[in-house]
């Protein structure tokens, strides 16, 4: 490719790693065989002053293809025709007064999308919600799913704990549905892990509950993966995601998952979970049990995990995108 790829980031904050750590994955895969960049902005938050210093920290170069990664889709307007543009969600960006919706609509959704080249979603549930937004611009709209880390492998010595299992809970914003998951393991032998900085209502609640828990928060990625492997299953049962990432970090490690029976969730896990109502606490504590009383359920799960995250291949994903850069040319 005679042009640069270059990967435009947003504003790193410690402990935020998804975003940064899946596109990290493809730059390095691509740097094998293209002349790529990496370019983090240099301010966080979305005021007109971060905004503009934002957009002017970037010169536009004629050879070049720019990348924005997420969560800074207004930098599309300054590169147009010459930017992808990868969106990861809708909801979590329209939300607040009806002010705050109308100014992100136009400077997050519907001008970078009439800039933009190529818009990228990371699965069809977004891609659906994405159309309502900009329905003129459909057409410009492809599904490209996130990578599983190629640093990530599978872990076949670990025992199953079936007598004080560890469930590993990924997020503690409101999507992530920790309360009911504490009230559905309300009297069962289990061991929360928390990862995400616990609210005192959240802390509160554990105790109420005598839940045996430990919670980490601002982890590197080595480290999250270190979770994954020490604990005996995942518990997602989230509300709303784009993707829904600890899914195929999960089966890649080879743990079994319990995740939610609608949205990206059910895209992304395929036949390979433990599929539950997560507005269901009884579902929730019955599809945990399923999994930690249940071996050949649970080896099951497990074996169909490490199917379905082929559908992820670093090679499959970033082959895609670089058949999208090659139509910029």
């Amino acid at each position: 490719m005679a042009k640069h790829i270059n990967f435009i980031n947003r504003y790193r904050l410690k402990g935020y790693n998804s975003i940064e750590e899946l596109f990290n994955s493809i730059f390095l895969h691509l740097s094998k065989t293209e002349s790529v960049i990496w370019t983090t902005l240099p301010n966080y938050g979305a005021s007109i002053n971060s905004l503009l210093k934002n957009l002017a920290s970037i010169p536009k170069q004629r050879n070049t293809i720019y990348h924005i990664t997420g969560d800074v889709n207004y930098i599309a307007i300054k590169f147009g025709k010459q930017s992808i543009l990868t969106i990861h969600d809708v909801q979590s960006a329209l939300s607040g007064s009806f002010l705050k919706k109308f100014i992100i609509s136009w400077l997050w959704f519907k001008i970078p999308a009439r800039k933009a080249k190529f818009i990228t979603v990371i699965s069809k549930f977004t891609k659906s919600e994405l159309i309502e937004v900009i329905p003129r611009h459909q057409h410009k709209i492809k599904v490209i799913y996130n990578p599983v880390n190629p640093n990530i492998k599978p872990d076949n010595n670990k025992v199953f704990n079936a007598e004080n299992p560890k469930i590993l809970c990924v997020g503690t914003k409101g999507n992530k549905n920790l309360k009911r998951i504490i009230s559905a393991v309300n009297g069962l032998n289990i061991e929360l892990i928390i990862l995400g900085v616990l609210t005192p209502i959240q802390t509160d609640f554990l105790k109420i509950n005598n839940i045996q828990y430990n919670s980490f928060n601002q982890l590197a990625f080595d480290e999250v993966i270190e979770l994954y492997r020490n604990c005996d299953m995942v518990c997602f049962p989230s509300l709303y995601e784009g993707f829904g990432m600890p899914i195929i970090e999960a089966q890649a490690v080879g743990r079994p998952v319990l995740t939610s029976n609608y949205g990206a969730m059910k895209e992304v896990a395929g036949n390979a979970a433990c599929l539950v109502n997560p507005l269901d606490e009884k579902e929730i504590r019955e599809g945990i049990l399923k999994i930690v009383g249940n071996q050949s359920y649970r080896e099951n799960l497990v074996k169909q995990g490490f199917l379905n995250i082929s559908r992820f291949d670093i090679d499959k994903i970033s082959q895609e995108y670089l058949n999208l850069y090659n139509q910029i040319l």
